[in-house]
């Protein structure tokens, strides 16, 4: 991907130092070489891989679509939303619930262990080594929200007395502050 942008991007990015930025006359003789449309950035193109295809903008179809040009980028993307919909599908509360949660999960951790893309391959190895919790977390009806919360507001209370507090006095600050 980071090859097919530096062919394409016609200017810097909004959050570029000016040190790095091209003066006015670079800038207009960089803009001659030729008409790319501006591209949406990292954090965007991120957003909108994991988004229903349904869901975004015509600009952001149209970008998505030329970068997707590239093989490796489009097997990324597909590998990407089938991920997010099997997570949004396995979310409390859907109705699209895929009857063998488990067997789609295996099939896509087989196919992004194998895709050749680095980025992809080290989110599926750390997905397989915690497989066990994945694989509940799409089955189960039960979230662990609460307890991360409480877990959350305990950490707080620790880092608000600067890590000094025992067993003792942390449990009364938790204690006083219910």
């Amino acid at each position: 991907m980071r090859r097919w942008l530096n062919q394409r991007r016609t200017g810097p990015a909004k959050f570029t130092p000016h040190k790095w930025r091209l003066s006015p006359s670079e800038a207009v003789s960089a803009s001659a070489t030729g008409p790319f449309l501006a591209l949406i950035s990292p954090r965007q193109l991120a957003w909108r891989l994991v988004q229903a295809p349904q869901s975004i903008d015509t600009t952001a179809t149209e970008a998505l679509a030329r970068i997707s040009q590239d093989s490796e980028v489009a097997k990324g993307r597909d590998l990407v939303r089938r991920f997010a919909e099997l997570i949004g599908r396995c979310g409390v509360g859907s109705d699209a619930r895929p009857a063998n949660p488990s067997a789609v999960l295996d099939t896509w951790l087989k196919d992004a262990l194998s895709c050749g893309i680095p980025a992809v391959e080290t989110f599926a190895a750390g997905v397989r080594q915690d497989e066990a919790a994945v694989k509940a977390a799409l089955t189960m009806p039960w979230s662990s929200g609460q307890a991360e919360g409480q877990v959350n507001k305990l950490k707080l209370i620790k880092r608000q007395m600067y890590g000094r507090p025992n067993f003792d006095l942390l449990r009364r600050r938790v204690l006083l502050a219910a």
